[in-house]
């Protein structure tokens, strides 16, 4: 069973998915925020924080994750909202089960394939021996030296873990993500057709949604609309909260 944390008791329901390398601690602050108006689950996908680990990982086993989550916990409906590669498992989950689904919120995300680009910080991630460091910032200096963004740094310690009171890891499995990281970037599967309302966010800086995109978007999502969070990237709900929150709630009121 996925881990999640819930917030509010709205009469609608709200189910937040994290991205590659996150967990749902990243989105505990907006949930918080969503959870005055909606019943809001912040959700661990496999492989990442304190769900299962598993040898797959790819998007049609991540939305049957999602699709039997909602029924453990007896949710008939819910609106989606995912980042990256959570932005890809809400689309699969809305175009494979669209009578669970209501709106939804893909955040700088397309539908497309993208090709293989988080080498680096694998790398950068297998490189780090648990049994050699002692601390956070042991940690730190060994992504640094290898990742020459702060903020991909900081967001990446985020994902270590005290397994023991003399020992540490990753919150993520790092080895099937390694396997499989060619999955996290293929396009949907299926046939890809989903006719509720749909929020696509993008960051301004970012170049995940190109506007070559927005053609495949029309297509698959006929009813969807293309908003850009200004003075953000990738991280745009971290970047600009107070403006990713803002279009969040308009579309779903």
């Amino acid at each position: 069973m996925l881990n999640f944390k819930k917030f509010g008791e709205g009469s609608e329901t709200l189910i937040i998915l994290h991205g590659l390398f996150g967990s749902l601690d990243n989105w505990q602050g907006i949930a918080q925020i969503f959870s005055k108006d909606f019943t809001v689950y912040a959700v661990d996908q496999r492989n990442h924080g304190k769900s299962p680990h598993f040898n797959q990982h790819n998007y049609s086993l991540m939305a049957a994750d999602l699709n039997e989550f909602m029924v453990q916990q007896k949710i008939d409906k819910a609106h989606l909202l995912g980042h990256s590669m959570g932005g890809k498992t809400v689309m699969q989950a809305a175009v494979d089960y669209p009578a669970v689904v209501d709106k939804l919120i893909v955040a700088d995300m397309a539908p497309k394939y993208y090709a293989p680009h988080h080498q680096t910080i694998i790398k950068a991630l297998k490189s780090v021996d648990f049994n050699k460091v002692s601390g956070r910032k042991d940690i730190q200096e060994i992504l640094e030296s290898q990742i020459d963004d702060h903020s991909v740094v900081q967001f990446l310690l985020k994902g270590v873990m005290r397994i023991t009171k003399s020992e540490m890891g990753w919150k993520f499995n790092l080895a099937t993500i390694s396997d499989e990281i060619e999955n996290i970037g293929e396009a949907l599967s299926g046939h890809v057709y989903y006719t509720n309302p749909v929020l696509f966010l993008k960051g301004e800086n970012s170049n995940y949604i190109l506007e070559e995109d927005e053609e495949l978007i029309e297509t698959s999502f006929p009813v969807s609309e293309i908003v850009t969070i200004e003075n953000a990237g990738h991280w745009l709900h971290a970047e600009n909260t107070p403006d990713f929150v803002a279009e969040v709630l308009r579309f779903l009121k």
